[in-house]
């Protein structure tokens, strides 16, 4: 089991743990949106975090996309997407509480929660992909034109630049950065706060709020994230 499922008092709390980076495999994937389901069942207000000290996520499976089988990375990246898109659209509160580094894609689903709170520390967050030779999937630059500074976005979208918690507040990554020893503490207190919401005034809200980032996001996805195109990509037809 990658990731559990905790409720209390109306919180949910969907804890990553593979036991090492948290590395964003096809399971864990499947693990989250099936997490999601449940909160969006059970109709709470969501804490997603790690269980493991000084990481939220090292992103994608690298050794999927080392691989280059396209039926394999295209089923990942195509769930990593609907799971952003899932958390996007949430119709209750999500609260990511970061203990550490967020690559991509953890730093994606950072982007699509409600309320980002990391902890101080030696950490980095961002999107370095090109760093790595791989192009910032298109969803994810919609999630990021929608919550990033626009000069914080070039900068790491366009360099692969990872910035420290408190840069990393200022780009609009987080919203919030505390001690690593409050995180848990901070995140239940404000998931505590926004329990108390009026459930269908925040999620109409919500659906206003980012009905053109849900736009762009679900076409991105539909457009770029197809078995056809990773398979042209195998070939050396496209980037």
């Amino acid at each position: 089991m990658l990731v559990s499922y905790q409720k209390n008092a109306g919180v949910a709390t969907v804890s990553m743990d593979d036991g090492k980076v948290n590395v964003m495999s096809c399971a864990m994937l499947r693990e989250l949106m099936s997490a999601f389901a449940q909160a969006e069942k059970d109709g709470a207000t969501v804490i997603l975090t790690s269980a493991r000290a000084g990481i939220f996520s090292a992103g994608f499976d690298t050794k999927i996309l080392a691989r280059k089988n396209p039926q394999e990375v295209y089923e990942m990246v195509r769930l990593g997407a609907e799971l952003a898109a899932r958390v996007l659209a949430f119709p209750h509160p999500v609260v990511a509480a970061c203990p550490g580094h967020a690559f991509p894609m953890g730093a994606f689903l950072l982007l699509a929660s409600d309320i980002r709170i990391g902890a101080d520390g030696p950490y980095r967050i961002g999107l370095n992909e090109v760093a790595i030779g791989i192009p910032v999937p298109s969803f994810a630059l919609e999630l990021a034109r929608n919550r990033l500074l626009p000069a914080y976005l070039q900068r790491t979208a366009l360099t692969g630049e990872m910035f420290a918690p408190a840069e990393a507040m200022t780009a609009g990554f987080l919203d919030r950065v505390v001690p690593a020893d409050r995180l848990q503490e901070t995140a239940g207190a404000i998931a505590a706060a926004l329990e108390k919401l009026e459930r269908p005034a925040h999620a109409s809200t919500k659906e206003r709020l980012r009905k053109a980032a849900l736009a762009a996001v679900r076409a991105a996805i539909d457009l770029e994230i197809t078995l056809e195109n990773y398979q042209r990509r195998a070939s050396g037809s496209i980037l």
